[in-house]
């Protein structure tokens, strides 16, 4: 079972215990990773690439949700 935050608001520790709570699943990926015969090395440098297409895919999204925004506010206002 994954943890939940402690708290709904930013708190000083929050990273700290999302790292904690994430710990089991990523070693369980791992060892999966390994068991069928993955090195570490690509492991952790797969890992590492997935989590750059997360942040470029997000702020992609993040570009087109303002363009979209943008538009309707023209169609809106009858521009």
């Amino acid at each position: 079972m994954i943890s939940p935050p402690r708290r709904t608001t930013a708190y000083p520790d929050c990273e700290v215990d999302c790292q904690e709570a994430m710990e089991p699943g990523f070693q369980a990926i791992v060892d999966c990773m390994l068991d069928v015969g993955w090195q570490r090395g690509e492991v952790m440098r797969a890992l590492r690439r997935l989590i750059a297409a997360d942040n470029m895919t997000q702020k992609e999204n993040a570009r087109v949700e303002t363009e979209l925004a943008m538009a309707r506010a023209i169609m809106r206002a009858g521009l």
